[in-house]
């Protein structure tokens, strides 16, 4: 809890067996809520989630979107935290995300991850993808947004009434800040550092990169 804002962490997961330790052991104290959303995991990501205290909901439509929708539903938290399952993002900087949330009175912060502060952490062709995706989001949308893929957010609980993202894949990344900004809310992003991914890639990257862009056009005119 900070400031009397109980905190939930919501973690979508595919065979992240190690990752996920990594991400649990670093999760802050003030921590009130951690659900791990298995999407239909063949390994023990699951077992090693309950064994760390966490609670896991299956999420059984396959996809990024559809795994953080059922985390989503599940947490009761005042404020809700999202992190990635291979501990590429840093789960000690809650507190400071949080309490940016609360100064800035914003209702909705996402992560920034660039600059890199480990350019290990993400090769070439995925920094390009990204610059792309943001770009034709600040193109298509008429705001400004320096990391539309980022899969770190921190938001007010109560905002999930408002915001409908439909996509159940990688989309929903982009989608969720996009609800949050096309509906008018206090929307900021602050920097994190950014680490190399534990286990293995699940990221298809031209395929999901074509898939995002191909979406945010959808988006823009009204076809999701």
């Amino acid at each position: 809890m900070i400031r009397n804002q109980t905190l939930s962490v919501v973690i979508p997961c595919f065979n992240e067996e190690h990752g996920i330790r990594d991400v649990l052991i670093r999760v802050p104290k003030s921590v009130d809520e951690v659900v791990v959303a298995d999407n239909n995991s063949t390994d023990r990501s699951a077992a090693v989630a309950r064994e760390f205290g966490a609670k896991v909901v299956l999420a059984t439509v396959r996809g990024y979107g559809a795994a953080l929708k059922a985390g989503l539903a599940s947490a009761t938290g005042d404020i809700v935290i999202t992190l990635d399952g291979d501990a590429s993002y840093p789960p000690e900087e809650i507190p400071r995300l949080v309490e940016s949330l609360l100064d800035q009175r914003w209702d909705f912060l996402s992560a920034c991850r660039f600059p890199l502060a480990n350019p290990a952490a993400m090769g070439f062709t995925n920094r390009l993808g990204n610059w792309v995706l943001t770009a034709a989001t600040c193109m298509l949308f008429f705001r400004a947004i320096r990391d539309s893929q980022s899969g770190m957010w921190v938001f007010h609980r109560s905002l999930l009434q408002e915001m409908k993202p439909t996509s159940d894949g990688m989309s929903f990344s982009e989608e969720i800040k996009l609800e949050a900004l096309l509906r008018g809310k206090k929307f900021g992003e602050v920097h994190i550092p950014y680490g190399e991914r534990v286990g293995e890639v699940k990221l298809q990257k031209w395929r999901d990169g074509f898939h995002n862009l191909w979406f945010l056009v959808r988006k823009r005119f009204r076809a999701v």
